[in-house]
């Protein structure tokens, strides 16, 4: 049974968890803010449900506790930066403060990561962005979970695409999703609470579809929206890998599956200022005028959302306090007490 425990507890939590395993206190801080952030959007499979993996490769020294990130080219409105195997948090920190300057100075920029890891929910970085007017494209290579449409071999990730557009009403207008059928994070979930995965989603081993998670995490995940979805997978692999020395999906050893693991996953942020062409104004109007008109489009007696209002929704509501599975609470427990600190506030 999901019980809700506070935010702010929630994060110090898990700073502590991260720190004790070696990570300075800033970025610890940063990391658990965006999981707990994640967890308030109602996007579990990228919230706290991480922090032990997170712990343990850093305890593998999979994931950098300390790290040196480097820009090792600036050219123009183009900039890449050598994560040096640092937490994606950490690494997406840097890339979009960048990305906000350059797009400031130039109108546009474009931001490429390699030697990075996971960075959790995309819409953390973008709305990061669309605070100060900007538009936001996201997207980075994973582990290798995917296989493409027709295929049974695994050759892609789950390649998280986040797009979004800042704004006049209460929400950015915000697409964040995997471009696998359901994110791997999910099935993880599914498998730690003993329920079946939606049909569609993966086949086992053998190719054959399968509602077993852990079926699904020994064969291979599928993507969405057959052919059209597969390709734009393969898309986003190569946007996030080819302009860098980054690894692909399938080159890459999995901290899920070797804690000690250098992923060398590649992001790669575009970020555009409203600015540039007409006004903010302008554009955050225009953007809630598109926003209405798509919820202003459902039937008599029903709701239709744009694109972020239910993860925004989720947010507002709970501002304060974070609901978490029981199993994830049981995987936070048992990693505090190995770390040596208390369970507070998982107690009942």
């Amino acid at each position: 049974m999901d019980r809700s425990y506070p935010v702010d507890a929630l994060v110090a939590l898990g700073a502590r968890a991260l720190e004790a395993a070696g990570v300075p206190s800033a970025d610890a801080e940063l990391t658990a803010a965006a999981l707990v952030d994640a967890d308030r959007r109602g996007i579990a499979s990228h919230g706290l449900l991480r922090l032990p993996l997170y712990v343990s490769s850093v305890q593998a020294r999979g994931v950098n506790a300390r790290p040196n990130p480097t820009w090792v080219r600036e050219h123009g409105a183009v900039a890449v930066l050598d994560a040096d195997a640092a937490l994606g948090q950490v690494a997406m920190a840097a890339a979009t403060e960048r990305a906000a300057q350059l797009a400031g100075q130039f109108g546009v920029a474009v931001v490429a990561v390699q030697n990075s890891t996971h960075y959790g929910a995309g819409a953390y970085w973008t709305e990061r962005l669309t605070a100060r007017g900007l538009l936001g494209i996201l997207t980075s290579t994973t582990g290798v979970t995917v296989t493409p449409f027709g295929g049974v071999e695994k050759v892609l990730g789950t390649n998280p695409l986040t797009l979004a557009a800042p704004s006049a009403g209460p929400a950015s207008l915000t697409a964040d999703m995997a471009t696998s059928a359901g994110a791997y994070g999910k099935v993880v979930a599914a498998q730690n609470e003993g329920k079946p995965i939606p049909e569609g989603w993966a086949v086992d081993a053998d190719g054959r579809p399968t509602t077993d998670p852990t079926a699904a995490l020994a064969g291979a995940l599928l993507p969405f929206g057959g052919p059209k979805g597969s390709a734009v997978a393969v898309l986003l692999e190569a946007l996030a890998a080819s302009l860098t020395t980054a690894s692909y999906a399938y080159q890459t050893e999995d901290i899920w599956a070797n804690r000690s693991a250098r992923m060398n996953t590649g992001h790669l942020l575009l970020a555009i200022d409203t600015a540039a062409f007409t006004s903010r104004e302008h554009t955050e109007r225009r953007v809630a005028d598109l926003q209405e008109k798509v919820r202003a489009s459902a039937a008599a007696g029903e709701t239709t959302f744009a694109p972020g209002d239910i993860e925004h929704a989720h947010a507002q509501s709970h501002a304060e306090t974070v609901p978490l599975a029981g199993s994830t609470v049981a995987q936070l427990v048992e990693l505090l007490t190995s770390l040596g600190l208390e369970t507070t506030p998982l107690e009942p």
